[in-house]
């Protein structure tokens, strides 16, 4: 507040007087309402935690459909590798069946060797007999190959599967079908396409990995 000087009318001294300009007289006088909601609209505290709320439940969905669609696709990569190599070893004579030679293997053994190179995707254990399929038989030409997922009311068919491979020379399809869990439930209405046994709904991912060769004529 500014200050004046007034002269005395006797004594000539001069005093200091408190002055005020025009507004100083006005009274202002606010809603305490609106002041308690301006405050509160000013107000800055906990602004962190309510962004993270709102962006908490599409963030962790993102990574988990992220997770959920690598691990499906490093599990078809596996599984694809798995057969090529065990295909090649059966086009070039070093898996052989009933020949007489070292180079024999059983159906069982040849499921242990193919279940062996996705061990680090798959399971290997008492399940897998209800979830890995193997398909190896052999065909007159190419274009006999079936092309066809055996998909039968939503369940895999695999009445027509069977461990017959040919011998040198002759034509062959490996086909291995692996009914993948799927981990996250939240997404497994959009990604199953495949119901397991026992199942009344598709609730699993299935893997197909397939290869077609001519034997070597390794005889």
């Amino acid at each position: 507040m500014p200050y004046g000087f007034l002269m005395g009318p006797c004594s000539g001294v001069v005093m200091p007087v408190l002055c005020s300009n025009k507004h100083s007289n006005d009274v202002h006088t606010e809603n305490p309402r609106r002041s308690r909601w301006f405050r509160i609209r000013r107000d800055e505290n906990g602004s962190a935690a309510i962004e993270f709320a709102l962006l908490a439940i599409p963030f962790f969905l993102l990574i988990f459909a992220i997770i959920e669609t690598c691990l499906t696709f490093a599990a078809e990569q596996t599984l694809n590798y798995a057969i090529d190599k065990m295909g090649r070893q059966l086009r070039t004579g070093q898996i052989t069946f009933a020949t007489g030679e070292a180079t024999d293997k059983t159906e069982d053994e040849f499921r242990t060797m193919l279940c062996d190179e996705v061990s680090i995707m798959f399971s290997c254990g008492s399940d897998v007999d209800d979830r890995l399929f193997v398909d190896l038989q052999s065909y007159a030409t190419f274009a006999s190959i079936p092309t066809e997922v055996p998909v039968v009311s939503g369940q895999l068919d695999d009445s027509g599967f069977s461990f017959s491979p040919g011998g040198a020379s002759t034509i062959n399809m490996l086909r291995a079908y692996y009914i993948r869990n799927i981990a996250v439930d939240l997404f497994r209405p959009y990604l199953a396409n495949i119901k397991a046994s026992g199942d009344s709904d598709a609730n699993h991912f299935l893997i197909v990995a397939t290869t077609a060769y001519r034997n070597e004529a390794y005889e």
